[in-house]
C-alpha cells in the first residue's frame, strides 16, 4: 500500500498551526468552503415508494447456532393472525452495514410490490452499530450491579467496535446525563462508574416476613401459602379469628403487591421510553435488559399490557431485546438474612418451587416477542452479549402488505414466521405490533417546552432540536471538538459546526440569491449543567443560483475551559424551508496540572482548494486551508494535521525532552497504516511544555471508507506514553 506520510517542517508547521488555531479561536467567523463531492443520494434513488408496507426482521438459525445465509423468498411462510400472507419484499441485510438504510426504506414501499434492490450482499466493512444496556437497577441486588459493570467494562474495552455506538441507561436515572448513545469509550466508562447499588427491594416488616412472590401466590388464592401465614398470624394473636386473620394477611399481600407494582412499573416505562426514541434512528438497534428478574402481576399491574406495548414499540423501532439475568447462577431465591417463618409441613417450599421461574417470565416475554434471547442461570455474563453480537450482525427483511380496513384499530397483531420444507432451524421472529399505538395507562404530566430566550435568533424549535434524545438528521450538520492548552490563557474548546449549503431554501434579494440559517449551541459538563452558549442568524448570499452549488457553511465558537468531560450539542435551522438539524459531541479535557504526558485534539486540515467567491454578511472568510469539520476526503487528497505534546520531561543532562511520535490509521479496528517513531523537534521551541508536531499523509493508496487516525506520543525520559484519536473518512 502506497502512503506517503512526511514531516511537515517547522516552517510550515508554524503556518499550519496559525491557520488552524485562528480556525479554532476566532468566534463567529463564517466560511463559505469549497468541499469535496459528498455525494449524497437522494432517497428516491434507492427506491420510489408506491404502497406502504408493514415489515419485520427475522433471523434463522442451524441446529448449531450458525446464521443460515441462503435462504429464499419462497422459504418463508408468513402469517398474521394466523393469515397466510404474501412476502411482498425479501431482501437479507447486514446490521450497521452502509446499505442496511437503503433496504429499509425499500422493505417500507417496494416498487410494484415486489421491488428488491438485488445488492450482491453488504460488505462487512465499516460496519457501526448501535448497542443499548438498559440497566434494571431497581430489581438488582448488589452482586448483581458487581456483575454488571463488569460486564459492560468488558464490552467497552474489548467488544465495542471501532465504528459502532452504545448508551448505557438505568431504570433509576443514577447515570444521569451520561446515558447518552456515543462512540467515546472515556464517557462510557464514566457511566459504568456511576452504577451503584440502590435499594429498591421490599420489605415485609410484620413476622413471619412475607416476600413478594409469596404475596402474589396469596393473591392468587393459593392455599399453601395463605394457611400457613394465616395459621402464623393466629399463633401470634390468640382468640382472633380465622377470618380475621386472612384480612390482615390478604390486607399485607395486597399492600406488598402495590408497591412492586410501582417499582416495576418505573422499571418497564423507562424501558418503552427507550425502546420508542430508537424509532430515530436508522438500522436495526440492540438492546440488553439486565435485570435480577421481577414478577408480572397480572391482578394488580398493567405490567402484562406494558410487555405488549414494549413489543409493539419494538417492532416499530427495528429494536430486538435480550434479556440477561445478573444473578447468575441461582438454586434458591430465599433470603436467609430474611425472618421467615420454620415451616415443618413443607407448604412454603411446595409453594415457592415456582418462584425462580415467576421472576424471569418476563425476561423471556421481552425477549421471545421482540425477536431476541434471554440468557439465565450462568455466572459468566459476557458470553451471553458476544453471542447476541454475533446472533444479531445478519436478518433477514421480510415486508407485507397491511390490512387498510382495519389498521384503524388498536388490536395487536401476531406475527408468525417459519422456514417450509427445512426442518431443524430455529427462526426468532417479533411476535407482534399493535396497528395503532394505544393510549399509556398512565402518562406522567409533562413540562411544557423550554421557550428561547428573547431576542436570540433560532427561537424554540432550535431549542426543541438541540433536546432531542438523538441528532435530528433533516439537516445532517458536521461536528468537530477540538481543544488546545493556550499559553497564559487555559484550556481552550472550540466547537466547530459545518452545515450542508444544499440544505438552504435561496431566494433572490436584491439580485443575490439569499438564505438565512439560525444556528445555536451549548455546552455542557458532565452533569449536564448548560455553561455556555452561541446563537446566531446568518445570512448567506450568492451572485448567482449557478455559483451557490458545493459550498457549505461553517463556524466556530471557543470556550475557555477548566479540565474535565464536557458534552456539546449544535443545531442550525434554514429559516425558509424550517427544516433543522442538530449534532452532539463529547471531548475531555485533561488536567495539565498533574504534570502527566498528554495530548492536545488532533486538528485536521488539508490541502489548500480554490476558494469561493460567495460572501458571508459581516464575516471574516477562512483561509482555505483551515480545519477540515466533516473531516471527509476523497481518494488521493493529503490529509495534514497537528497535534502539540505537553508536559514532557526533561532530560537530567540538557533539560531537554526527548519525544517520539508514532502515526496509525486504522480501520475496523485493524491498523491500515503504521509509522516507525519519529522524534519531535524541539529547536527554536521557547515553550518546551507545548512541543507542536505536524505532518502530512497522502490519502492515496487507502480505498473508500471510515478510519480512525491515532497519534502516540513516547515520552523516553519518563518512559511513558499518551494517545489521541480522530476520526476521518474517505470518500
Amino acid at each position: 500500500m502506497n502512503v506517503l506520510f512526511r514531516t511537515i517542517r517547522m516552517a510550515t508547521t508554524c503556518a499550519l498551526t496559525s491557520v488552524l488555531i485562528s480556525a479554532l479561536v476566532s468566534p463567529q467567523r463564517v466560511r463559505a468552503q469549497q468541499p469535496q463531492d459528498t455525494r449524497r443520494q437522494d432517497p428516491t434513488d434507492v427506491v420510489r415508494v408506491y404502497t406502504e408496507l408493514v415489515q419485520t426482521d427475522v433471523m434463522v438459525f442451524d441446529r448449531a447456532g450458525r446464521f443460515v445465509n441462503d435462504l429464499k423468498r419462497e422459504d418463508f411462510e408468513l402469517r398474521i393472525d394466523g393469515k397466510l400472507r404474501p412476502v411482498e419484499f425479501f431482501e437479507r441485510v447486514t446490521a450497521g452495514s452502509r446499505s442496511e438504510e437503503s433496504q429499509l426504506a425499500a422493505a417500507r414501499g417496494a416498487a410494484n410490490g415486489r421491488g428488491a434492490l438485488n445488492s450482491p450482499g453488504a460488505v462487512p466493512l465499516d460496519r457501526g452499530r448501535p448497542v443499548f444496556f438498559y440497566i434494571d437497577d431497581l430489581h438488582l441486588d448488589l452482586s448483581g450491579v458487581n456483575r454488571t459493570r463488569k460486564l459492560l467494562t468488558r464490552f467497552v474495552n474489548q467488544e465495542m467496535g471501532q465504528n459502532d455506538e452504545a448508551a448505557i441507561t438505568s431504570a433509576s436515572g443514577q447515570i444521569g446525563f451520561l446515558q447518552q448513545l456515543t462512540d467515546n469509550k472515556t464517557v462510557l466508562r464514566a457511566a459504568v462508574d456511576r452504577i451503584g447499588f440502590k435499594s429498591f427491594s421490599l420489605r415485609d416488616h410484620e413476622r413471619p416476613t412475607m416476600s413478594e412472590y409469596q404475596a402474589l401466590r396469596i393473591d392468587n388464592y393459593d392455599r399453601d401459602s395463605t394457611d400457613y401465614f394465616v395459621e402464623e398470624t393466629l399463633k401470634q394473636y390468640p382468640g382472633m379469628t380465622r377470618d380475621t386473620a386472612l384480612s390482615i394477611v390478604s390486607g399485607r399481600s395486597r399492600t406488598m403487591l402495590a408497591q412492586a407494582s410501582r417499582v416495576t412499573s418505573n422499571s418497564l416505562a423507562g424501558l418503552e421510553s427507550l425502546v420508542k426514541s430508537a424509532q430515530s434512528l436508522p438500522g436495526r438497534k440492540l438492546v440488553f435488559f439486565i435485570s435480577d428478574g421481577f414478577f408480572v402481576d397480572r391482578r394488580n399491574s398493567s405490567a402484562d399490557y406494558t410487555l405488549q406495548r414494549i413489543t409493539s414499540a419494538a417492532a416499530k423501532s427495528g429494536v430486538v431485546i435480550y434479556t440477561i439475568d445478573a444473578r447468575g447462577l441461582v438454586a434458591t431465591l430465599d433470603d436467609p438474612s430474611s425472618a421467615a417463618g420454620i415451616d415443618l409441613s413443607g407448604r412454603l417450599n411446595r409453594a415457592n418451587m415456582g418462584e425462580l421461574s415467576a421472576s424471569q417470565d418476563g425476561l423471556s416475554a421481552l425477549a421471545k416477542d421482540t425477536g431476541g434471547k434471554a440468557y439465565f442461570n450462568s455466572n459468566a455474563l459476557e458470553p451471553a452479549v458476544e453471542r447476541a453480537l454475533k446472533e444479531t450482525s445478519n436478518y433477514y427483511l421480510l415486508a407485507w402488505k397491511p390490512d387498510h380496513e382495519t389498521t384503524a384499530s388498536s388490536k395487536f397483531r401476531r406475527i408468525e414466521v417459519k422456514v417450509a420444507g427445512k426442518p431443524g432451524l430455529t427462526v426468532q421472529v417479533r411476535r407482534g405490533f399493535f396497528d395503532v399505538e394505544p393510549d399509556p395507562v398512565a402518562s406522567k404530566t409533562k413540562k411544557p417546552p423550554k421557550q428561547a430566550e428573547p431576542g436570540k435568533a433560532g427561537g424554540a424549535e432550535l431549542v426543541k432540536v438541540m433536546s432531542s434524545p438523538f441528532p435530528e438528521r433533516q439537516i445532517p450538520i458536521a461536528l468537530s471538538l477540538n481543544y488546545l492548552n493556550l499559553p497564559d490563557k487555559g484550556s481552550m474548546l472550540s466547537a466547530s459546526m459545518q452545515v450542508p449549503r444544499e440544505f438552504f431554501s435561496f431566494a433572490p434579494v436584491n439580485g443575490k440569491e439569499t438564505a438565512v440559517i439560525d444556528i445555536a449551541g451549548t455546552f455542557f459538563n458532565a452533569k449536564g449543567q448548560p455553561g455556555a452558549r452561541f446563537n446566531n442568524r446568518i445570512t448567506v448570499t450568492s451572485a448567482s443560483p449557478d455559483s451557490r452549488a458545493g459550498q457549505d457553511l461553517a463556524y466556530a465558537h471557543p470556550v475557555f475551559l477548566g479540565p474535565g468531560l464536557y458534552h456539546v450539542r449544535v443545531a442550525a435551522r434554514d429559516e425558509k424551508s424550517g427544516r433543522a438539524g442538530s449534532a452532539h459531541g463529547w471531548i475531555e479535557i485533561p488536567d495539565l496540572s498533574k504534570g502527566q504526558l498528554a495530548l492536545s485534539s488532533v486538528l485536521i486540515g488539508m490541502r489548500p482548494t480554490t476558494a469561493s467567491n460567495d460572501s458571508v454578511n459581516n464575516k471574516d472568510v477562512l483561509d482555505p486551508v483551515g480545519l477540515s469539520i466533516n473531516r471527509r476526503f476523497s481518494v488521493g487528497d493529503y490529509l495534514r494535521f497537528i497535534v502539540y505534546v505537553y508536559n514532557a520531561a526533561g532530560a537530567a543532562t540538557d533539560s531537554k525532552p526527548d519525544v517520539a511520535i508514532q502515526v496509525q490509521i486504522v480501520r475496523d479496528d485493524q491498523p491500515a497504516v503504521t509509522t516507525p517513531l519519529r522524534k519531535v523537534s524541539a529547536e527554536n521551541e521557547t515553550d518546551l511544555s507545548r512541543l507542536p508536531y505536524a505532518a502530512e499523509i497522502s490519502l492515496a493508496g487507502l480505498p473508500s471508507g471510515r478510519y480512525l487516525l491515532k497519534i502516540t506520543a513516547v515520552d523516553r525520559v519518563r518512559k511513558s506514553s499518551a494517545a489521541q484519536t480522530a476520526r476521518f473518512e474517505i470518500e
